[in-house]
């Protein structure tokens, strides 16, 4: 009888840790989702010719990192970590982006600490990279004006439980 119980015990042990890392390693990400329009669109634009007929090149300004803090009843729970690319048509576009970095950095941070501290941006403790890009990307375009930038562009996000 005792055979029978560590038997049964064992199967169960080795189904529970089976299904645990089917679960935890079957499942995708949440970033890699893909090619979007977002992409089809900046392969495009990299196409694109000016005026006078030459390709339009694309400039990139990047800002510094971001940390932010999630912060609910108990304190702060995770940090977030952000560096953002903006995208721009030309080197004035990008002139004119650096110039309003610190302006830009403060609307950014402001932004996001609303997003995540109502858990907005979080779906199951995870962030969901689109709706942070979305967000930054209406900030950049109050922040810039129209046509200035043309889009924001994540090139770390990490998440950082404390």
């Amino acid at each position: 009888m005792r055979m029978v119980i560590f038997a049964v015990l064992g199967v169960l042990l080795l189904g529970g840790a089976g299904a645990g890392t089917y679960f935890f390693f079957m499942k995708p990400a949440q970033a890699a989702v893909g090619e979007t329009e977002e992409h089809t669109e900046a392969k495009e634009a990299h196409g694109k010719k000016g005026e006078d007929g030459h390709e339009v090149k694309m400039e990139y300004v990047e800002l510094d990192p971001l940390i932010l803090p999630i912060v609910d009843k108990t304190g702060v729970t995770q940090t977030i970590s952000l560096i953002v690319m903006i995208e721009v048509n030309d080197a004035a576009a990008a002139q004119k982006v650096e110039e309003l970095a610190p302006r830009l950095t403060d609307a950014y941070i402001q932004g996001m600490y609303g997003a995540l501290n109502k858990h907005e941006a979080l779906q199951g403790g995870v962030i969901q990279v689109g709706m942070l890009k979305d967000r930054l990307n209406e900030i950049t375009l109050k922040v810039m004006g129209e046509g200035v930038a043309n889009g924001v562009l994540l090139q770390v996000v990490q998440q950082r439980p404390m």
